[in-house]
């Protein structure tokens, strides 16, 4: 009982760090080392710090984060955003929402060789919203429409949050990477279908734009090329067993640069500029990813996930049950926390419950990466919404979450499916060479 006490004024204690702006990284640091040197001891609690930050460093599997990130970073410099937008508005503009439509396809092909949530919705709203606001469409619409494709960066690999939670729970990033293909093409589908029926009940909301040639689009086509070729090459080659995560990521990131200097969309400065950057991005993953492991170890001294699985199995309801609860904690958490602190939070807590009910780690990434798509653009804290308002300072904040509201209900659609079709998730992972 003293364990559980200590536990629950450790969580209170982030939660008050955080709301004081200290960083997630640094608040599960000190709270963990600080909770594991009173239940085991200072000099214990100090040399958890060194090994962890050690092993987390110089492990080589490791290097699939920054080379995933140094390859979506290659890839938002080449302009390839603007090709995609073009390619999929020669097919889809010409229909009523067709350039919503076409946004969204342009998000999943971006989120294929971008990996970055809000990467993808920030590139996308530089490049979609012009169009739809020159042909009338409401704000509402397009301001949804960038947010929820924007989401799609963290399922459609190679996604960075995968890529945490596999280094987390020494899940196989490859077989995340594979499982996360068919729900990414569903999200995708499903949102073109919150949008046809947004617009036939309010035409107003995106007319039709104007209708392109197969000459134009078959032109659009070829310059999305080098898109098609790289998600083949990485998640191919992933998918065959021909390269290991890591060496994919080497192979990306050497294909995007050449990809980039192929269209002179490089300059010393830029390519600088994206050492940088990557550099800057995959430290700051680097200090999460320790902060939430001295974390995730302080919770395991304390037996608090053996605490809680002895009180799930008391209870002696169906495990299904147990995955339901979790997803509607996570939805609520998803609408006070921001994403990736939510599930640096709460995987050392339900990782162990679920492998100890015998649900496929896998399976279980995927649905918190879906969760987490849900919580980037559900009030009052959406990620991607308030980028958006960033952006574009000029529309509500109401407005944008006004828009993003049919497609919420998309998302929890695709939740139910993920939640009771287990194998459709694991189809790909399965069948991997």
């Amino acid at each position: 009982m003293e364990n559980l006490l200590l536990v629950a004024l450790g969580f209170i204690a982030v939660f008050i760090l955080l709301f004081l702006g200290i960083p997630i990284a640094f608040g599960m640091g000190i709270v963990g080392v600080v909770g594991f040197a009173i239940l085991v001891g200072l000099d214990p609690a100090l040399s958890m710090v060194a090994q962890l930050t050690f092993a987390n460093v110089y492990d080589y599997s490791y290097a699939v984060l920054p080379l995933f990130l140094l390859m979506g970073n290659f890839i938002a410099r080449s302009g390839m955003s603007q090709h995609l937008y073009d390619a999929s508005y020669a097919y889809l503009g010409h229909r009523r929402g067709g350039l919503a439509m076409a946004t969204i396809a342009a998000c999943a092909g971006f989120a294929a060789v971008c990996g970055s949530s809000v990467a993808t919705a920030a590139t996308m709203a530089n490049v979609a919203m012009p169009s739809m606001r020159r042909y009338g469409y409401a704000d509402s619409l397009a301001t949804g429409t960038i947010a929820a494709g924007g989401t799609l960066g963290i399922l459609i690999p190679p996604s960075v949050i995968m890529v945490i939670y596999g280094l987390m729970t020494e899940t196989d990033i490859a077989k995340l990477f594979m499982a996360g293909v068919l729900p990414g093409i569903l999200g995708a589908v499903l949102y073109i279908v919150a949008i046809l029926i947004q617009v036939q009940a309010r035409p107003a909301l995106g007319p039709a734009g104007e209708r392109s040639s197969w000459r134009t689009r078959l032109a659009t086509t070829k310059g999305v090329w080098g898109v098609f070729v790289l998600f083949v090459l990485v998640i191919g080659g992933i998918y065959t067993g021909l390269f290991t995560p890591t060496e994919a990521g080497g192979v990306g990131a050497a294909g995007a640069f050449l990809f980039a200097l192929s269209r002179r969309a490089l300059t010393v400065r830029i390519v600088l500029d994206v050492l940088a950057e990557t550099a800057r991005t995959a430290a700051a993953m680097f200090v999460l990813l320790i902060g939430a492991l001295m974390f995730s170890n302080y919770l395991e001294v304390s037996g608090f996930p053996a605490l809680m699985l002895n009180w799930i199995k008391s209870l002696e309801v169906a495990p299904i049950v147990v995955i339901l609860v979790i997803m509607a904690i996570y939805v609520v958490l998803g609408c006070i926390l921001e994403s990736l602190s939510m599930m640096l939070l709460t995987v050392p807590i339900f990782f162990p419950i679920i492998s100890s009910l015998g649900y496929d780690p896998v399976w279980f990434g995927i649905l918190i990466v879906v969760v987490i798509e849900i919580s980037l653009i559900t009030p009052p804290i959406g990620l991607n919404v308030f980028m958006l308002k960033a952006m574009m300072p000029e529309v509500p904040v109401t407005t944008i979450f006004r828009g993003v509201m049919p497609f919420i209900a998309a998302d929890i659609v695709r939740l139910a499916i993920v939640v009771f079709a287990p194998a459709f998730v694991l189809f790909l992972p399965a069948n991997m060479g």
